[in-house]
């Protein structure tokens, strides 16, 4: 699964039979695949395709899900300069088996220094997965659900020195020391948004900008652990009733609220988070204390008011990129939830208080 082909493709056009034969063998040593064939393909921050397999061995599966480099070129830039491909890849590769949620099975997953990558993952629309929305009528019971699962994925790094130096996970510690200072991409979304953009962002981006080099260290406070930082609902799937995650392009070393956060005020509808966000962190708590983590509730709910800045910053940065990573539909709904978030928690003189 870790151990790289002499061939990594950056292209739809570059996965063949011969390709995906090679890196399917550590699962069924002596298979062969005849043919395969593009079901879909799309590019987002990454590029996807499913592919159908002929093949006669009941070992392999009769597709896979295919991860590689976004096909729009300004897109593929803008990804390396991140390392958000090689990231995933090797979150893939080394930790994916590590984790106590439901994340896509991986076949194969490499990159190089040269920022190519590519992960051969199940493929969950053949396992029949769900994809939840903002507005599923299952929304509640998928939310509490959620947060069960953020819960055990914490707990199980909270603290670990895997994370310190020489640790095999300080890389993800390393890639994670700046997160939070992105004045640039805010200042660019409000110039974009323009009139779109309601009164308490422009007053939240107003105290962020000239604290944002600050903000990292204060995101950073408490102790870390293994999040997604990511978790939007667009980046999770339902198998049954668990909650799994996709997309771990921004995997990081964080205060485990951070996830609590982001999924609750950036991709939960307004009236369902105001009538449940007390409970949900009280409940995250006590899920973390049933796995031998102790975090104190009112702790927990200043974190939360805290980290409701990350799931701002991702909505408004994303509806400011139009098209390019969502749907603008999808970016400007995520705004308004994210903004009325950190409207009713008053996020912007919370800024002002801790960073004088």
């Amino acid at each position: 699964m870790t151990a790289a082909p002499a061939f990594i493709p950056v292209d739809v056009a570059d996965i063949t039979a011969a390709w995906l034969e090679e890196v399917l063998q550590p699962h069924a040593p002596g298979a062969r695949i005849g043919s395969i064939a593009i079901a879909e393909a799309h590019s987002g921050t990454t590029g996807r395709a499913r592919v159908a397999l002929t093949h006669d061995d009941a070992r392999l599966p009769g597709s896979v899900f295919v991860k590689l480099p976004p096909f729009d070129e300004g897109q593929r830039k803008f990804v390396e300069v991140q390392g958000m491909g090689r990231a995933e890849a090797r979150f893939y590769a080394e930790l994916a088996q590590d984790v106590p949620v439901r994340v896509p099975r991986t076949f194969h997953a490499s990159h190089d220094d040269q920022g190519r990558y590519v992960m051969v993952l199940e493929d969950l629309q053949a396992l029949g997965a769900r994809y939840p929305s903002a507005k599923d009528p299952h929304l509640a019971s998928f939310v509490q659900a959620t947060i069960d699962a953020f819960a055990a994925l914490h707990a199980s790094f909270t603290g670990s020195p895997r994370f310190a130096e020489g640790g095999d996970l300080a890389w993800v510690e390393q890639r994670s020391r700046s997160y939070g200072s992105a004045a640039p991409l805010v200042h660019f979304a409000v110039q974009q948004l323009g009139d779109a953009l309601p009164p308490a962002s422009r007053e939240l981006a107003a105290a962020y900008v000239p604290r944002a080099e600050r903000i990292p260290a204060l995101l950073a406070a408490g102790t870390p652990t293994l999040i997604h930082g990511d978790a939007h609902i667009g980046n999770m799937f339902v198998l049954g009733d668990t909650p799994g995650f996709l997309d771990w392009a921004m995997v990081s070393a964080a205060p485990g609220m951070r996830d609590v956060a982001y999924f609750l005020g950036g991709s939960v509808g307004t009236e369902l988070r105001r009538a449940r966000e007390r409970d949900l962190v009280a409940r995250y708590c006590r899920q973390l204390g049933a796995h031998g983590v102790v975090l104190a509730e009112d702790e927990a709910w200043q974190q939360y008011r805290l980290n409701l800045l990350t799931a701002w910053i991702a909505a408004l940065v994303t509806a400011a990129m139009g098209s390019h990573w969502q749907p603008i539909e999808i970016g400007m709904a995520a705004t308004r939830r994210a903004d009325a978030a950190i409207a009713d928690h008053d996020v912007a003189e919370l800024l002002r208080t801790r960073l004088p």
